[in-house]
């Protein structure tokens, strides 16, 4: 009797064939669950040694598109495990929630008024540079007639403007720009996603020059945007995207005083109610000529303009020589003489 092997994958199954005394032949015996499916320990074996000759499979990318990045620059976090046993669910970033909600009828109903009132705040804004940091939805530089028009993509923003220079940063904290280099500077909702605004203001000022001007547009807190975003999260569903940190205008203000800048006159909009459904925004459109006349600090975005203001000096070159003092020179001067009263006549 003559004892085959034949291997199957990673297990071994044994067949046996009769021999010529037996008269006739037998089939393999089919393998068996066990014997087809290999083991832990021979296909840990099985990937030991493909790694070591390097044919090993290739690795996932440390990050991927639609994960949010991992903790102190690491490698993305896997998706998350999905219910039941089910498909994996990919973890949101803060970029992607904001996009999305750019996309919702009340993004659309922001878009189109910051959109407005930026193209408005750019025209009379002359020089040779301009920058627009993020957001590439709004086209913040449309209206400006500088040469130099450019855009800076964060890593969470889509395709810039088609036919618009752009190139893509890290983070608005940093910008590749020399000092005093720019003319004009946009943020459009980017305080309020940055980790350290404050730090993004005075990278601006770095990078503008004397008299340049720096557009902020932002969410204002005393709106009812606003207190709708202050509604803790567990009693309802929160409006604009949580990871966005709303900064006030007075607030904004205070940092501009201190980096030298001189704020205008800031602009609101959007009076109207948080409303999901576009059936609802409009029918309270009526409320916006109200919010204009009667309460226009309390709108739900807000536009603001600053002028990087350099204090000027003279220089006074040193005194080489000293004016000699001068000498004193006597002057004749008539003196009234006085005739003596003797009582007779003059």
């Amino acid at each position: 009797m003559r004892v085959g092997s034949t291997i199957v994958g990673a297990g071994v199954s044994r067949a046996t064939d009769a021999g010529a005394g037996a008269g006739g032949s037998t089939e393999p015996a089919a393998p068996s669950d066990v014997e087809a499916r290999p083991s832990f320990r021979d296909e840990a074996d099985r990937r030991t040694d493909a790694d070591a000759r390097g044919v090993g499979p290739e690795r996932a990318p440390s990050s991927a598109p639609g994960l949010a990045p991992g903790p102190a620059g690491g490698p993305a976090p896997g998706p998350v495990p999905g219910p039941a046993g089910g498909p994996p669910v990919p973890v949101a970033s803060p970029e992607t929630d904001w996009q999305r909600w750019l996309a919702t009828p009340p993004g659309r109903y922001l878009l189109d008024w910051v959109q407005r009132h930026l193209d408005e705040a750019v025209a009379d804004v002359f020089g040779y540079h301009a920058l627009q940091v993020g957001e590439p939805a709004i086209d913040a530089l449309r209206a400006n007639r500088m040469p130099h028009r450019f855009s800076a993509l964060l890593p969470g923003d889509p395709a810039p403007v088609p036919g618009r220079a752009a190139l893509r940063i890290e983070h608005p904290e940093e910008l590749p720009f020399e000092s005093q280099s720019i003319d004009l500077v946009v943020l459009p909702h980017v305080l309020e996603f940055a980790q350290d605004p404050h730090q993004v203001l005075r990278e601006v000022d770095r990078v503008l020059r004397p008299e340049g001007r720096v557009i902020v547009v932002g969410f204002n807190p005393v709106s009812l945007w606003g207190v709708r975003q202050m509604v803790p999260a567990g009693l309802v569903r929160p409006f604009v995207p949580r990871a966005a940190h709303l900064i006030g205008v007075p607030r904004l203000r205070d940092w501009c005083k201190l980096l030298s800048f001189e704020a205008e006159r800031a602009r609101y909009g959007c009076w109207r109610p948080p409303c999901r459904t576009q059936l609802w925004l409009d029918r309270t459109r009526f409320i916006e000529r109200a919010g204009d006349r009667w309460w226009p600090i309390c709108g739900a975005v807000y536009l603001s303009v600053a002028i990087k203001r350099v204090r000027a000096m003279r220089l006074i070159g040193p005194a080489w020589k000293r004016a000699r003092a001068g000498r004193a020179i006597g002057v004749p001067s008539a003196q009234r003489e006085r005739l003596p009263d003797d009582g007779g006549p003059r």
